[in-house]
């Protein structure tokens, strides 16, 4: 929608998949390719922008994750987004330091009550 010349989505879940297809269609869009093998294995290629969510939930994942932002920005010069709940791994992660608030969001009520209390959810401009 913003004129983007390439797009990869990317989830290892198949499901993730067909939901991203079918949000496609919801916005009138062109389905785009999406990956559903880990991204973190393979070769790194060269993205201008890398917009994330929700991928801080377990301290393995998000280490190799911070490892893997770091590299495309130091190599590549990519922007990164990342939109986090303010789950307790991510607040305490070393990200953290290289972190700065874009803006938050109030979830709504039904989503709070499915996330054990979380209230907000912010999105995080990441400049190591």
């Amino acid at each position: 929608m913003s004129g983007a010349s390439r797009i990869l989505a990317n989830d290892i879940d198949p499901i993730a998949g067909m939901a991203i297809t079918l949000n496609c269609e919801l916005n009138q869009l062109k389905p785009f390719p999406i990956l559903t093998k880990n991204i973190l294995d393979l070769e790194q290629d060269k993205w201008d922008l890398i917009v994330l969510g929700d991928m801080f939930y377990d301290e393995d994942l998000a280490d190799s994750l911070h490892r893997w932002l770091k590299d495309c920005f130091w190599t590549h010069k990519t922007r990164v987004l990342i939109g986090d709940p303010g789950r307790p791994q991510f607040r305490g992660h070393s990200i953290q330091h290289q972190l700065h608030k874009v803006v938050e969001y109030s979830l709504p009520e039904p989503t709070r009550q499915e996330n054990n209390g979380l209230t907000t959810s912010t999105v995080w401009d990441f400049q190591p």
